[in-house]
């Protein structure tokens, strides 16, 4: 029996490895690259780095801890998503919540923000759909809800470099492809 490796999430793993580049090269460029990974929130509407921004920053991780937290969640959690939904939708909804929460933070929070964090989030809230039927509302979404959404409400309250509005909005927009999906089954 011989076994081989399997590209089996293009997305997921070359999301993955884009993330883990980028920090790699941002080591050797003396963090003079992560800037660019960042939206910041006094964005510049003329500028397009500005727009391109709203979606790169999801790929720019401050610290090691910081990109391995995330790609552990991402690794785990986005095969799962990317089988059931497929490479294209698994994109979309990356790219989806990578624009909102970009948005979100600059124009309502007025914060810069960098991380894959709100797509963790977003993948969190939407794995509980994975075996739902329609017309259903898993107790796995609504406990995973009350507990992931509930600690970033608390957690949000306290001074920190935390971005938990990425989190919420990423799990808010998990929760909406997941129910939007669940919908097209009837």
């Amino acid at each position: 029996m011989s076994l081989k490796i399997k590209w089996n999430a293009p997305v997921i793993l070359s999301y993955a490895l884009l993330c883990t580049v980028v920090f790699i090269m941002d080591i050797f460029m003396g963090g003079y690259l992560m800037p660019f990974f960042t939206v910041y929130p006094n964005i510049s509407l003329v500028n397009p780095l500005s727009w391109i921004s709203l979606f790169t920053h999801v790929v720019g991780h401050i610290s090691l801890e910081h990109l391995l937290g995330n790609m552990t969640f991402i690794l785990l959690l986005g095969p799962i998503i990317e089988e059931k939904y497929g490479s294209s939708k698994t994109l979309q909804m990356i790219l989806v919540t990578a624009f909102i929460t970009g948005l979100v933070s600059v124009f309502i929070f007025n914060i810069g923000l960098l991380g894959a964090s709100g797509i963790v989030f977003m993948l969190i809230l939407l794995v509980s759909f994975t075996n739902v039927k329609s017309g259903e509302i898993p107790i796995s979404f609504i406990l995973v809800a009350i507990l992931f959404l509930g600690k970033e409400l608390i957690n949000s309250t306290q001074a920190n470099q935390i971005a938990e509005s990425a989190h919420i909005i990423g799990g808010i927009c998990g929760s909406i492809f997941g129910f939007q999906s669940n919908s097209r089954l009837n």
